[in-house]
């Protein structure tokens, strides 16, 4: 059996951050989809796809993804029954996201772009402070005669 679903998308609304009773992280968002079949004439069609992230992925979507931000999902597809107000019974489609990435380059500024700065300040001690590699010098590397075969 084979349940395999990789989407990229926009959200339509920001993510919200939630816990069950057991304190497990939790979020469902919607993204819109485009189709990539366009009829002569008419706009292109979107598709709104209703996604579940749990526990780290949950808390990193809410954390740096808002309304507009474009995002690629991996996950796999399920369906559940519940009934509505009225007692009518309904099947619900949505997809369990394993995976999230940032779809867009980190380049634009504003929100909905691609901005990745995180929506809650982390503090300062919290973060760590990255390598410098600027300290290295050309000696640091060898030569390598590519006039002999590969290895590989």
């Amino acid at each position: 059996m084979l349940n395999v679903v990789a989407l990229m998308g926009r959200l339509v609304a920001d993510p919200e951050l939630r816990h069950t009773p057991q304190g497990v992280s939790v979020t469902t968002f919607t993204i819109a989809v485009d189709r990539s079949f366009v009829r002569q004439g008419e706009q292109r069609q979107a598709d709104f796809i209703d996604i579940v992230c749990w526990r780290s992925s949950a808390e990193f979507v809410c954390k740096y993804f808002q309304k507009g931000s474009l995002i690629a999902v991996n996950g796999s597809i399920q369906t559940r029954t519940y009934q509505d107000k009225n007692g009518n019974n309904r099947k619900a489609f949505e997809i369990v996201a394993d995976n999230v990435h940032f779809a867009s380059s980190k380049s634009g500024g504003n929100p909905g772009t691609g901005s990745y700065a995180p929506r809650q300040e982390v503090p300062r001690e919290a973060a760590q402070e990255a390598p410098s590699y600027s300290a290295g010098s050309n000696e640091d590397f060898a030569v390598i005669d590519d006039g002999e075969d590969l290895p590989f």
